[in-house]
């Protein structure tokens, strides 16, 4: 991995920076996730505003605790200067045993120093059979050889 992932982008570096995402939030640790965001990060998820890394704590604390078994892939969508846009789709179970595949798209601001300022995500969630799961792989990162979004028409 690259270790200077700082605006402004290339391809090479907004691809890296979206891996490093996946794989951070995959790892379900709310607060090393927490990390690669400025300390007054501002975020729109779905209607929820959060702002500050102890608000993603939190937020992501909660998320966690009720989508279970959190299975995400990222796709670079778009980046200039300092912005990367993505598209995602995770899939998960609530506690009743439920799936859901959430589909989504994320955009993103950095600072100088690379770490995320701004994050603004619209999500849906699409009810899904267990048989029709599609993210099958280990808790935490997703293997490199494990499909990614356009292999699986998604």
């Amino acid at each position: 991995m690259m270790a200077n992932l700082v605006p402004p982008f290339t391809l090479e570096t907004a691809a890296a920076k979206v891996r490093m995402a996946e794989d951070g939030w995959n790892s379900r640790d709310p607060r090393r996730v927490s990390l690669v965001y400025t300390p007054d990060t501002q975020w729109r998820n779905r209607a929820e505003i959060v702002t500050g890394r102890e608000e993603v704590v939190a937020f992501l604390t909660r998320k966690w605790s009720r989508e279970r078994d959190y299975r995400l892939i990222k796709e670079l969508w778009a980046f200039t200067g300092a912005r990367i846009a993505v598209r995602f789709a995770y899939e998960w179970h609530d506690d009743g045993g439920n799936w859901f595949r959430s589909y989504g798209n994320e955009n993103w601001e950095f600072n100088a120093g690379g770490l995320m300022a701004r994050r603004f995500a619209c999500i849906n969630d699409l009810p899904i059979a267990a048989v029709d799961r599609k993210f099958h792989w280990p808790s935490g990162r997703r293997p490199d050889d494990h499909p990614g979004l356009s292999d699986f028409g998604l």
